[in-house]
């Protein structure tokens, strides 16, 4: 399964699968809605772990992640901890 992306003003609606291989356009997509992006999730159904630092880098930016599946929120909370873990 692919990853949907549809863009609607500063809105950007993912559907499916975000993997690694997605990032790339879902980067060209924030760029295009402007200064303010956000991320809406609700129809994703799995991510991989780039996926999820990916995630953790537009929230350190100020991007909102909306709509977000609690395995996936909690996966991003555990990524963060190791990220700040090893950054001591």
């Amino acid at each position: 399964m692919t990853l949907k992306i549809e863009r609607f003003q500063a809105r950007v609606r993912l559907s499916r699968e975000l993997r690694s291989e997605h990032l790339a356009d879902l980067r060209t997509e924030l760029r295009k809605c402007g200064k303010s992006p956000v991320l809406d999730l609700e129809e994703v159904n799995l991510v991989d772990i780039e996926g999820v630092r990916f995630l953790n880098g537009c929230e350190a930016k100020g991007i909102p992640v909306q709509h977000c599946s609690a395995y996936i929120r909690e996966w991003m909370a555990l990524e963060r901890g190791r990220t700040k873990a090893s950054e001591t």
